[in-house]
């Protein structure tokens, strides 16, 4: 089997609402995410002759979704309260709501749904910080 992989990072704040440790508060992370797509086969002809896919398309799918979420406020739905989060968006502040609990673990199969609709993806690992990650493949 062959295995191409690439990552790009991004730096965020979330919250982990309902946590008992320092992680209930807003904190921010550089996070990585490292993405492998596999095939048991390389393309026969043309100028991908010899790849699996072009590098530059690959890294490039990676990099547009995984810099949507750069310098924003990643949170669960309904975790703030609704005047909150009203003040939060009138003062211009970029939220993303995800429909999953903002970690490492959930991270790395959000990214992994996202890649497998371009790529036959063997795993996707996510980097909260430089020594801790979390893994998702199927």
């Amino acid at each position: 089997m062959y295995i191409l992989q690439t990552e790009h990072s991004f730096d965020s704040a979330h919250f982990l609402k309902g946590y008992n440790g320092k992680c209930a508060n807003i904190h921010g992370h550089r996070w990585r995410v490292v993405v492998e797509i596999k095939s048991n086969e390389l393309v026969e002809e043309g100028h991908l002759r010899g790849m699996i896919v072009d590098f530059g398309d690959f890294k490039k799918v990676v990099k547009e979704f995984v810099d949507f979420h750069d310098h924003a406020l990643i949170v669960e739905k309904n975790s703030l309260s609704k005047a909150l989060f009203d003040m939060l968006v009138a003062e211009n502040f970029r939220i993303i709501e995800v429909d999953f609990r903002p970690t490492a673990e959930n991270f790395s199969k959000y990214f992994y749904n996202e890649f497998k609709k371009n790529f036959d993806v063997k795993r996707v690992t996510v980097y909260e910080t430089p020594n801790n990650s979390a893994i998702y493949e199927e």
